[in-house]
């Protein structure tokens, strides 16, 4: 299970304790912001950039922006399948974050994550660790730049 994946990544860095586990689900955007019980800011997307992923963090109000991603990526968004997702991460979509991830996967951090002070990224399913922005960059395996990739979600 990727909680127990993230949970050892974090040992050493001596912050697996900071870990939050809930009793409900924090699948999505939404979920989570209640699991933590304030608001939605930050999800973990995962893409296919030519043949290898990467993740995607971005504050909880935006959604991707075409235009800006193809700009800085040089081809069109692919989100990766459930599937490829827990094959090539090692996380499960709703549980997918941005630690104890193989070498070849990259995470990118969006520009959109820092207007928060702290931000609560999963650490596997139904968990979440709280941490600041500059916490989130230095713990994030294969941590590869600020990117800015996104537009606010409609409505």
């Amino acid at each position: 299970m990727s909680i127990e994946k993230v949970r050892a990544y974090f040992e050493g860095f001596g912050i697996a304790g900071r870990i939050r586990e809930f009793d409900v689900s924090s699948a999505t955007v939404e979920l989570a912001a209640i699991a933590v019980g304030g608001e939605d800011r930050l999800e973990s997307m995962s893409f296919k950039l030519g043949d290898e992923p990467i993740i995607v963090v971005v504050a909880g109000d935006q959604k991707i922006d075409n235009a800006k991603y193809k700009a800085q990526f040089h081809q069109k968004a692919k989100m990766l399948t459930f599937d490829e997702a827990c094959a090539f991460t090692g996380h499960a979509p709703g549980g997918v974050c941005s630690f104890a991830l193989p070498e070849n996967v990259k995470t990118y951090l969006d520009v959109s994550l820092r207007r928060f002070e702290t931000v609560f990224p999963a650490a596997g399913s139904n968990s979440a660790i709280e941490m600041t922005c500059e916490e989130l960059e230095r713990y994030s395996s294969n941590f590869s730049g600020w990117v800015d990739v996104c537009k606010p979600k409609e409505g």
